[in-house]
């Protein structure tokens, strides 16, 4: 799918020859004059980037900033404005802009800029299909699998499983076969791997610890 450029300023003319710009780069672009207007209509592909205005009528950059956070995570933004400060700059760094450009801005710089975003937003992407399928594959397991599952990424032995579990270490194989065949590994290192992906999502979803050990790649030698 052809990435999309959705601009969003309340200038007009601004935006309509960036849109042009856009598109002579080969990419689709899309302009809205208002962050309420690019919410009411949000795109359903998150394939692409987002060219933001720091300043508006109505909900001001960060703020839509803010907003999408949670309705289109991937989507990398781009704040492009002719008021920028360096408070302001800062700011939509640490709220997660992929950069801070200010007006005028060259056609090579701002070909870059987006270049480099359309790379960050196919990198996330790719991330989290991949985080979406192993977690489709852990919700397969079965309770008790999922607690040997637990257990065997922290780095402990099957009997140590099997007497945390109060059951045999017999059975505790047979769910440590059905959990590697369910995941579709053949390694101890590969159920650590995907471990630690999924409780690093959880971690950044919940701001806790990682769900599945902080580091238990410390315990594989031992198996």
């Amino acid at each position: 799918m052809e990435p999309t450029v959705h601009i969003i300023d309340d200038d007009r003319s601004f935006r309509t020859a960036l849109g042009r710009l856009v598109e002579t780069y080969g990419f689709g672009a899309s302009c809205y004059e208002s962050g309420e207007e690019f919410l009411a209509r949000l795109p359903k592909s998150e394939t692409g980037c987002i060219l933001l205005d720091l300043r508006m009528p109505g909900l001001s950059g960060p703020e839509l900033q803010e907003r999408l956070a949670q309705t289109v995570p991937l989507l990398p933004i781009v704040f492009l404005t002719g008021q920028g400060t360096i408070s302001a700059g800062v700011q939509a760094m640490k709220g997660g802009a992929a950069d801070f450009l200010e007006k005028p801005v060259s056609s090579k710089t701002l070909r870059d800029v987006i270049d480099r975003a359309l790379a960050h937003n196919e990198k996330r992407r790719a991330g989290h299909d991949l985080l979406q399928a192993l977690q489709a594959k852990v919700s397969d397991l079965t309770p008790r699998e999922i607690q040997v599952f637990d257990l065997v990424v922290r780095g402990k032995r099957n009997k140590q499983v099997a007497y945390d579990l109060n059951t045999s270490e017999r059975t505790i194989k047979a769910h440590r076969h059905s959990v590697m065949e369910k995941l579709g590994v053949t390694s101890l290192a590969e159920m650590v791997s995907i471990a630690e992906r999924l409780g690093a999502v959880r971690a950044a979803q919940t701001g806790s610890n990682p769900t599945f050990g902080p580091s238990p790649k410390a315990n594989i030698q031992r198996h």
